[in-house]
């Protein structure tokens, strides 16, 4: 059977699987899938369902829209707050309203520090013009202190 083109989502499945010390057959019990279609989605032969990812991020505690991005089902928002979301899901030794506050509080972070690009106003007075009540020859005096 030939693989089909559904991005790296079977091989990342694999490898947070591994990271999660989870053999094929545990990660199979614990999602609800069967062990052959998980087999099958890893070596990039079956494209799942979004409800399937979802049930594998549950089961791997990682975020689902990091698998919908694998998948190609959504477009990459931010990869750097992608991989913050999922690995504080992933850690175990935090329990789950734990890791809500961190994401919570890391979101609040990200809204506060964010940079708000505004445009460069094209500059009012051009090189070499001066106002209108300024002509050449004003004195322009310094100032003393």
């Amino acid at each position: 059977m030939a693989s089909l083109n559904v991005g790296n989502v079977g091989e990342y499945l694999r490898e947070q699987r591994r990271n999660a010390q989870l053999s094929l057959r545990q990660l199979a019990d614990a999602a609800g899938v069967s062990n052959p279609y998980l087999s099958q989605i890893e070596r990039g032969l079956r494209k799942p369902s979004a409800e399937i990812l979802q049930q594998l991020a549950k089961a791997l505690r990682i975020s689902a829209e990091t698998l919908y991005v694998q998948a190609g089902m959504l477009e990459e928002r931010d990869r750097d707050e992608l991989e913050v979301h999922a690995a504080i899901l992933a850690d175990p030794t935090i329990n789950e309203r734990q890791k809500q506050v961190l994401i919570q509080i890391y979101e609040s972070f990200r809204k506060e520090n964010a940079v708000v690009e505004e445009p460069v106003p094209a500059d009012p007075m051009p090189a070499g013009s001066l106002p209108a009540d300024l002509s050449p020859a004003d004195p322009v005096q310094p100032k003393t202190a």
